[in-house]
């Protein structure tokens, strides 16, 4: 005994210490994989049939999914800040003019419903913004990713804080660069994110600025008389439906003609053609043109990054019964 008693002193306790020690700060107060292994095992399961359903009927929610993502995570945390509405003192993102054009908000109350009458109150909005974006991504031709759980929801919004965090369509490479850096993407990670813009659309509000009163000479004739047709007014209605496509090659495939196309002078906004012109960023371009497989590994690896920016967890915060508004 005095043996065995001894054997347990020295290296071997403190081994003994070091391992309850990273258990303990491995637990449940941490992002993990598979966080809800236990507390509700088909979820996501659950967000992904969602999400898939949802792609089927309106295949522009795969866009959403993502967008919803950047705009969260990048003000302040990732703690679906984003999804609650103007009520009971709280004073909604939405309203920014950095969510200008969002949409789509109510189909994520479809996929919190599902997964509510399933598991309640035990996945929180935050992490259905972050599941619904992978399986967005993976709809839109990205490869899958393995994401950690375990986010919990904000109590607040941060409406005042959005437009210094979101970098605008109109900002110098500079502060787009310095945005993200300020939650640990590098120039790279930044390039392939903005590949996002090889999704969805724009609407003219955020385009003209590159038509009227003259054409951007950056632009190429050709694609400029596009967006002239899409956009013939220098003040467009911001309710009214026009839009122009970031890809018109592969408008609904997220991949590199983003980087083709700004190259050949064919960005949308001036935020895509100072990829090309900038120094920093430039480089990384041509990489991303020349290799779709490079850029959707970068894309994950930087979707991922942003995805795990400073979330709430353990006690933090809370989990939403309805992700639109704060428990009572």
């Amino acid at each position: 005994m005095a043996r065995n008693r001894r054997q347990l002193s020295g290296p071997g306790i403190t081994f003994l210490f070091l391992a309850l020690l990273l258990h303990f700060y491995s637990g449940k107060g941490d992002l993990q994989l598979n966080y809800y292994s236990e507390s509700c095992p088909r979820a996501e399961e659950i967000i992904k049939q969602q999400v898939v359903n949802l792609y089927h009927k309106h295949g522009n929610t795969a866009v959403s999914w993502i967008r919803n993502l950047f705009h969260d995570c990048m003000v302040k945390s990732c703690d679906a800040s984003l999804l609650l509405e103007t009520a009971n003192g709280v004073e909604s993102e939405k309203l920014s003019s950095r969510s200008f054009g969002m949409r789509n908000f109510k189909y994520i109350d479809t996929i919190k419903k599902a997964v509510e009458s399933e598991c309640p109150q035990t996945v929180s909005c935050a992490d259905i913004v972050v599941l619904s974006a992978r399986d967005g991504f993976e709809l839109l031709g990205g490869p899958y990713i393995e994401m950690k759980t375990g986010r919990r929801d904000s109590k607040e919004s941060y409406t005042t804080v959005v437009e210094d965090s979101i970098p605008n369509h109109n900002d110098s490479m500079s502060l787009v660069l310095s945005r993200f850096q300020s939650i640990g993407i590098d120039a790279e990670g930044t390039v392939a994110l903005l590949g996002a813009h090889s999704v969805g659309r724009v609407h003219c509000v955020n385009v003209v600025n590159r038509l009227y009163p003259t054409v951007d000479p950056t632009l190429d004739p050709e694609y400029a008389e596009y967006l002239e047709r899409r956009c013939p007014s220098p003040e467009p209605d911001p309710k009214a439906v026009q839009y122009a496509r970031n890809d018109l090659e592969t408008p609904m495939v997220l991949d590199n003609m983003y980087y083709k196309n700004i190259l050949s002078h064919k960005g949308l906004l001036l935020v895509d053609q100072q990829l090309v012109s900038d120094p920093t960023t430039s480089p990384f371009v041509e990489k991303m043109a020349d290799d779709n497989g490079y850029f959707h590994d970068q894309f994950s690896r930087a979707l991922l990054l942003l995805s795990e920016n400073n979330p709430l967890t353990g006690d933090d915060g809370e989990i939403r019964k309805d992700c639109r508004y704060v428990n009572v």
